[in-house]
């Protein structure tokens, strides 16, 4: 997939953001992006999974306007993994 990366997010609980999502996600840091850059993809896996699940995912860069925000398709495939585990991938240059 052209343009995309593989990243760790993990899920945090929207409290007082402008989105009707109550399961937001972000990326871990040492990636190369904001930590609160915000995440689009899967609500149905955000929703399916305690909040502070970490997800490996795919994901680009979207701009609109003055925002930016990293986007992976509802339907493509995201794995859960352990937050220590994605620390180490980060560290080891494996993920984004």
């Amino acid at each position: 997939m052209k343009d995309y990366k593989t990243v760790a997010v993990e899920t945090y609980r929207n409290k007082g953001e402008a989105s009707s999502a109550q399961i937001r996600a972000r990326p871990l840091p040492g990636q190369g992006f904001p930590v609160d850059m915000k995440v689009e993809f899967s609500r149905k896996m955000r929703e399916l999974h305690p909040v502070g699940t970490v997800f490996v995912i795919q994901a680009t860069v979207v701009n609109r306007g003055a925002s930016s925000f990293l986007y992976s398709s509802y339907q493509w495939p995201c794995r859960v993994i352990a937050k220590g585990k994605a620390a180490e991938l980060i560290a080891s240059g494996e993920l984004s």
